[in-house]
């Protein structure tokens, strides 16, 4: 009879842990299934002080990163990895991709990687869609967002003290790269002005040049809002 018991604990604890595996799947798949690439493409800037991702793009102080979803760790010919990354061996799969921008020395310690970690799940989601989309092998990945991204809302902190109005996602997402919220409201610049901080930035900080459709919405939000006058100045 103890046997029997055994025997069924073991069958049910074998059911409950394979139950718990998939769902653990289920969840890891739907998140980045719910990837944007286009919010990854925005969010990709912070990375672009030490990486390119576009086909036969420049090393800077990291490899370019065109095809690396899927691709061989630290593989890059002719590029010196830190020894933490040579010895994980395998590819770059999404999940080691999300454990390495979420925090770069939880994958690899000792990587000379210089890089605080993207904290937003949804952060990492966006700019994995974003990578997935740089490569020829479109039909090895898929890379279509599906639906709504249901994990920006759980960690959404709103525009902080930007006044929200039209213009202001596209504002946050440009300037928050390398400044608080706070900082850009203090400038108090005319429409001119906000292009030629732009030109300075793209210049001297390698910022990654706006869309014409995009840098438009961003100069006329700053110009509204936070030009000489400053209408919507936080007092506080």
């Amino acid at each position: 009879m103890f046997g029997f018991r055994v025997a069924v604990f073991s069958i049910l604890f074998s059911i409950s842990s394979l139950t718990a595996e998939r769902a653990d799947t289920d969840e890891t798949e739907a998140r980045f299934a719910a990837g944007d690439p286009e919010r990854g493409r925005i969010v990709f800037r912070k990375c672009m002080a030490c990486h390119t991702a576009e086909k036969g793009g420049k090393r800077r102080t990291g490899p370019n990163l065109w095809e690396i979803v899927g691709a061989p760790i630290a593989d890059e010919e002719g590029f010196s990895y830190s020894e933490a990354l040579e010895v994980i061996g395998g590819i770059w799969t999404l999940e080691r991709l999300d454990a390495y921008l979420e925090k770069p020395s939880s994958l690899a310690k000792g990587t000379s990687m210089n890089f605080a970690g993207l904290k937003k799940q949804s952060d990492r989601a966006n700019v994995i869609a974003f990578l997935s989309q740089m490569t020829d092998r479109r039909a090895d990945v898929d890379t279509e967002p599906i639906g709504k991204n249901e994990f920006a809302q759980e960690d959404s902190q709103g525009f902080g003290v930007l006044v929200e109005a039209p213009g202001v996602q596209a504002t946050f997402d440009a300037c928050t790269v390398c400044h608080s919220e706070r900082i850009v409201a203090q400038q108090g610049l005319s429409r001119e002005q906000w292009g030629e901080q732009f030109e300075i930035m793209i210049d001297e900080h390698e910022m990654a040049p706006l869309q014409e459709k995009e840098r438009a919405a961003v100069l006329d939000y700053l110009a509204k809002h936070y030009g000489p006058d400053r209408p919507n100045f936080p007092l506080n």
